[in-house]
């Protein structure tokens, strides 16, 4: 029966970009990228045996997710739409437990008002 077929849902990160897009489009496709894939960077972040199949998935989804918001990130030329993005994704890494790739996300954030933002929410980012 077709009804109980689970088809594989269409993520926004998987979604091709048919155009260019400019500095305020590209923020507002990572701000939705890092909500959407929120739910499992959390479920990455709780967990303590990631060798478990669902979790492998989430694992995945999450990476999928940070990898495209970062590439999206890259091509952004204004530099605090762009920390404001980075912003986003510090967070969904902090979400999942990625610390490691938090903190070198977080160097790359140049303005001091969006770099003390984060060092106040997230001060074990300042340990380097």
């Amino acid at each position: 029966m077709q009804w109980f077929r689970k088809a594989r849902r269409t993520e926004i990160w998987d979604e091709a970009i048919e155009e260019p897009l400019g500095d305020i489009e590209a923020a507002k496709r990572i701000r939705e990228i890092c909500r959407a894939a929120a739910d499992s960077a959390g479920k990455v972040g709780a967990a303590t045996d990631l060798t478990h199949r669902k979790t492998g998935r989430e694992v995945e989804r999450y990476e999928r997710a940070a990898r495209a918001a970062m590439e999206i990130a890259m091509k952004v030329s204004d530099e605090l739409l762009r920390d404001a993005a980075v912003r986003q994704i510090v967070e969904l890494c902090l979400t999942a437990g990625n610390v490691t790739t938090a903190q070198t996300l977080f160097r790359a954030i140049q303005a001091k008002s969006i770099r003390d933002e984060v060092l106040r929410d997230h001060p074990r980012l300042a340990d380097e």
